[in-house]
């Protein structure tokens, strides 16, 4: 099965740079959900390059920008899942940017703690 993130089509890219891209996510958590994406094919998080890593931060930090000016959230969680254990489906590492909004998540506050809802605040 190819990769969905390796040959993205030029009307799903949001934001880019020369080493990565922003789309949105087809499954989003809430309203502008972003997915971060590195253009070469690399599973983990762990294994991009130095200069992968300081393009994702700056392209998190051009989605940002875009999703105040669009969006106007209240808040954001910027995370990344790394293996199947960590929740991690498509094995192209990808960041997820997710806009919050005051009372999106109910009484939990939708913190990253809420990952795991088993485990006590």
């Amino acid at each position: 099965m190819p990769c969905p993130f390796c040959n993205p089509a030029p009307g799903d890219i949001v934001a880019k740079n020369n080493l990565c891209y922003a789309r949105y996510d087809i499954h989003p958590v809430s309203p502008g959900h972003l997915l971060v994406i590195p253009f070469r094919h690399v599973g983990s998080y762990f294994d991009t390059t130095d200069e992968e890593r300081m393009a994702i931060a700056r392209l998190i930090d051009d989605c940002r920008g875009l999703t105040d000016r669009d969006r106007r959230p209240d808040g954001y969680n910027i995370g990344v899942n790394v293996g199947e254990a960590a929740g991690q489906n498509v094995m192209h590492v990808h960041i997820h940017f997710i806009p919050r909004y005051r009372g999106d998540a109910g009484e939990h506050g939708g913190g990253v703690r809420g990952v795991m809802p088993c485990k006590p605040e």
